[in-house]
This record gives structure tokens, sequence and C-alpha cells, in this order.
């Protein structure tokens, strides 16, 4: 499994939400820029577990994951307000698992770090 992994539950329709687009940056040593390590889609299940390969060693560092939500409530002809979430973590421990999820509606998001 990759050494980070998400899913986002859309609370409002109480069921994963599939095929929206997530892309994972790192945030460079000058504390400004970012660099892309990987895009997926989300699965039937809402999750996406091969963002980065099983073998991926972490640096401790600052992440982000990029949801483009907006494209997804459109999909579904429902109005939102976000266009795109993006949660920053920082990775602290490389050698952990860091399990990012989304809960999602049109109007609202919350994150936690999972397990």
């Amino acid at each position: 499994m990759s050494p980070i992994t998400t899913h986002i539950l859309d609370t409002s329709q109480g069921r994963p939400a599939q095929g929206v687009s997530v892309t994972l940056s790192r945030q460079k040593t000058d504390g400004y820029h970012w660099e892309t390590l990987a895009s997926r889609t989300t699965n039937t299940d809402g999750r996406i577990t091969d963002l980065l390969p099983d073998s991926t060693m972490l640096e401790a560092g600052i992440y982000r994951l990029n949801f483009s939500v907006g494209e997804y409530f459109a999909q579904l002809g429902v109005e939102s307000f976000y266009p795109k979430v993006d949660i920053c973590f920082q990775v602290q421990n490389p050698e952990q698992h860091y399990h990012v999820p989304l809960l999602l509606n049109p109007f609202g998001y919350t994150t936690y770090r999972g397990s």
C-alpha cells in the first residue's frame, strides 16, 4: 500500500465519492513552491490506495492533497461552494503510514488523520 492514502465520503449522499481527481504534492525547501508527486482518481469505494508506489520512502516535510471536488459535484448536477479542497499536512515520521480522509458535502468538508 502507498505510504500516503486517502478516501472521500460524500456525506450529503451517504456514499463514497467516486471519480474525484486528487493530486499529491510536496512543499519544496524554499517554502513557497510545490513538487507534484502523483495524480490519481478515486475508485468506486472513494479510495486511492496506490497514490505512490509501495516502495516509496517518504521524506519529512509538508505535503498537500488537492481534491477537484467541483468537477465531482458538477457531474452529479449539484451546486457546490468549493471547486477544490487542499489539505496540507506534515510528515514528521517518514516510516509511518499517512491516511488522510475527506468528509465532503457541497457546502463544507472536514478531514482528520486516519489509520
